[in-house]
């Protein structure tokens, strides 16, 4: 049975301590028809491996995951992680450093926990996967700049860190405003191949119903669900047109097939390697 929910996971890097407990997760899905099945948050990997469970509904389903799922290196960067700045710094996204000695390292666990209830982790290098219960890491920024559907040809849209150009006073006011902008493009994907219909699901379709807001709190709820979306989204470009469309960072290593840390990543032709202006 082939692939047709498509998952996003915008995870909290951080397990949460005693304390502050786990920090917010966006999650959704979706399916071949860009309808929304579910969509919203949870807190913690539990809460996450049992949504997951639930929007798989037992059968084949690609999950694409915001955070670091395999980590091998003792130190610096993951050579996928160096390759986001090389392919896609001209636009401004670059990508934090992970590697064993980092303290954010929620996607191994999860990863390891969703292996034990019968997922499997696929880094892409092979192409699409066609069937089964898989998850596979990407990031949001190079989606945004590296498929054409979003529009942003020249650099990446300003909803999460403030341009040094922007008075601190202003930037909450900034942020909302280019946030809605994103969302606008969100819409525009109801038309797209594949497509997604946010405002097919009551959760999903307040983003288009209400203004994004200017607390802190409630604007990194609103970023959280929209970073899932765009991984779900993500993930159905991977299976619906492949390398045609997306590229694997960090497929150049040693490890066996599909065990390396990789990032699948949407690309224009002049963000792969090879192009011009490619330093390698």
């Amino acid at each position: 049975m082939a692939i047709e929910r498509y998952i996003g996971i915008d995870l909290a890097w951080s397990e949460g301590g005693p304390r502050s407990g786990p920090n917010e997760t966006g999650v959704a899905v979706v399916d071949a028809f860009g309808e929304v099945l579910d969509c919203g948050w949870t807190r913690g990997i539990d809460e996450t491996v049992a949504w997951l469970g639930e929007a798989a509904a037992g059968g084949p389903a690609l999950a694409f995951v915001d955070a670091p799922l395999v980590v091998d290196n003792p130190s610096g960067q993951r050579p996928c992680e160096r390759e986001v700045g090389r392919r896609y710094g001209r636009w401004k996204v670059s990508a934090n450093s992970t590697n064993l000695a980092s303290p954010r390292l929620a996607g191994v666990v999860l990863r390891e926990r969703l292996r034990a209830a019968g997922w499997a982790y696929d880094d892409g290098r092979g192409g699409p996967p066609g069937a089964g219960r898989v998850m596979s890491e990407c990031y949001p920024y190079t989606t945004l700049v590296g498929a054409s559907e979003w529009g942003y040809a020249e650099q990446r849209p300003t909803y999460k860190r403030r341009p040094a150009g922007v008075p601190a006073a202003e930037w909450r006011a900034v942020r909302a405003a280019e946030c809605d902008r994103l969302i606008g493009r969100l819409v525009g994907l109801a038309v797209a191949d594949p497509p997604l219909r946010i405002s097919s699901h009551p959760v999903s379709r307040r983003l288009v119903d209400e203004p994004s807001p200017l607390a802190s709190a409630a604007y990194k709820h609103r970023e959280d669900l929209i970073d899932a979306l765009v991984c779900a989204w993500t993930a159905a470009l991977w299976v619906r047109h492949g390398q045609e469309r997306c590229q694997v960072l960090g497929d150049d290593g040693p490890a066996a097939p599909g065990t390396a840390a990789t990032i699948i990543a949407p690309a224009r032709p002049e963000q792969r390697r090879g192009s011009s202006g490619d330093d390698r």
